[in-house]
């Protein structure tokens, strides 16, 4: 795409020489690189609860976002008004932030080269939104005629058309169109006397509406909460201590992407402050296990064309065969690291800073079958689906929360659990993996992630696997 024809040059009438002064603008002051982040973002959302729809927004943001990098200094600074005098006056506050010694700007732009991963000529924030409306009541009909017992249901459609442009002091200037959308089901489930139990089930991407009338419907995310709803209404006290674990394939992955995920980014490892520090070439994991964080898979959550500095995603081994290889870049941590960047440089909006993020985050699969690895526990638990969970990057100590979890037993699943959460270390619970299956599944793409207030959407994935210690945390002796 020439410049002359990209969504900012068209709208708001900007020029190569604009993006040129107001670069030599923010580096006035000195420092070693600068670039500009322009941003439209339209977003919509539509909600209904109990059978009714209650809630249908849409709104449209805008705004630039200049960076000043030196050293190990960064000066940020943002504005909502395009107009020259307000974009000029947020790369002079930057320049300032971040003084330092004076650097040679290259003059015109180069195109970066970017993947095409998710082409489509009407992305759905561009359709009537009575077609929208119509998958929310087709997910609420689809829950509630699941079971009886199915008492509240509450399902929401939300969708964003993102224009971005990145402009930078050496000389590259980057485009993308990203287009995004998700469906959530909430369901609640209650017997006569009992507690209510309740189940979420969800999915998305960067897809078109055909993605919801044709490969993953209304129908079937309605189901799915529904049924983890009913199973919850069973379920049994989880008990606590350490035990055998086995993780489902699919969204358990988030587990990777906190415990281990996190403790990869380049910021993290350059001050010092990951479990995994220093320790490029070691060996981190179990033989079995290898960590890939993939940018450029067509239509995923977690992908991008250029990352959020300009950069074009790609595909990163994280761990190879137990070996840690790499760490995730962006931008500053490339440069001070000397290492090559990584198309991890990600911000939630023009109003933030980027810094090293994931994509989508998986684990390869392995030579086991999925039923072999259950068949071979005598007692331990297997986990489906998890509600989020904590760690700690300096430590490694990460603790989730089970919400869909059965006992094994004798090689067999038995009674569903409840209040599980999974206790352990990152590096020491790969350590600890002693099958993989050959089943790899990536989420249903739901998965977002937070990073010192801000948010990004993310994948994630895994295959089954055993790990055959760890601590559970649960009510029952």
């Amino acid at each position: 795409m020439r410049f002359s024809e990209s969504f900012f040059a068209d709208r708001f009438a900007l020029t190569e020489h604009d993006l040129e002064s107001y670069l030599s603008e923010a580096l006035h002051e000195g420092g070693d690189y600068a670039d500009l982040y322009f941003e439209y973002l339209a977003t919509s959302s539509i909600g209904i609860d109990e059978g009714i729809i209650k809630s249908a927004t849409e709104g449209v943001t805008l705004g630039v976002g200049v960076r000043v990098l030196s050293g190990e200094r960064t000066g940020y600074a943002y504005s909502d008004d395009l107009s020259p005098e307000k974009i000029r006056k947020a790369a002079r506050v930057a320049a300032c932030i971040a003084k330092g010694p004076a650097t040679v700007m290259r003059t015109g732009f180069e195109t970066s080269q970017k993947h095409n991963l998710y082409p489509m000529l009407r992305a759905p924030h561009e359709m009537g939104l009575e077609e929208r409306a119509e998958l929310v009541r087709r997910a609420d009909q689809a829950a509630r005629a699941y079971d009886p017992r199915i008492f509240q249901v509450q399902a929401t459609y939300a969708d964003s058309l993102r224009y971005v442009m990145v402009a930078t002091s050496e000389g590259q200037l980057s485009f993308d169109r990203q287009p995004m959308a998700r469906m959530s089901i909430f369901a609640l489930a209650r017997e006569k006397d009992g507690s209510p139990q309740h189940g979420y089930s969800g999915g998305g991407g960067r897809v078109t509406l055909d993605f919801f009338l044709n490969e993953k419907t209304p129908e079937h995310f309605a189901k799915e909460a529904a049924r983890q709803a009913i199973v919850q209404l069973g379920a049994a006290e989880a008990p606590a201590g350490e035990t055998t674990v086995v993780l489902g394939a699919g969204w358990p992955g988030i587990l990777l992407h906190e415990a281990v995920g996190h403790g990869l980014e380049a910021d993290f490892n350059r001050k010092g402050t990951s479990a995994f520090s220093g320790r490029v070439g070691q060996k981190v994991a179990s033989e079995l296990c290898t960590v890939i964080d993939d940018g450029t898979i067509n239509s995923r959550r977690g992908s991008l064309n250029v990352d959020d500095e300009g950069a074009p995603t790609q595909k990163n081994v994280l761990i190879e065969n137990g070996i840690l290889r790499g760490y995730l870049q962006d931008k500053l941590s490339s440069r001070l690291m000397k290492q090559a960047p990584t198309g991890n440089g990600r911000r939630e909006s023009y109003q933030h800073i980027p810094m090293p993020r994931m994509t989508n985050t998986y684990m390869l699969a392995g030579q086991s079958d999925p039923e072999e690895i259950i068949r071979g526990v005598e007692k331990g638990i297997y986990c489906t689906t998890f509600s989020g969970g904590q760690v700690d990057i300096t430590s490694g100590n990460f603790v989730f929360s089970a919400t869909e979890s059965y006992m094994i037993e004798n090689g067999k699943l038995t009674r569903p659990l409840r209040g599980a959460s999974l206790i352990g270390n990152g590096p020491e619970a790969l350590k600890y993996v002693s099958m993989v299956g050959n089943d790899l599944k990536l989420d249903e793409g739901i998965g977002v992630c937070g990073k010192e207030g801000q948010s990004v959407p993310v994948g994630v994935g895994m295959p089954t696997v055993r790990i055959d210690k760890m601590t559970v945390g649960g009510t029952a002796a």
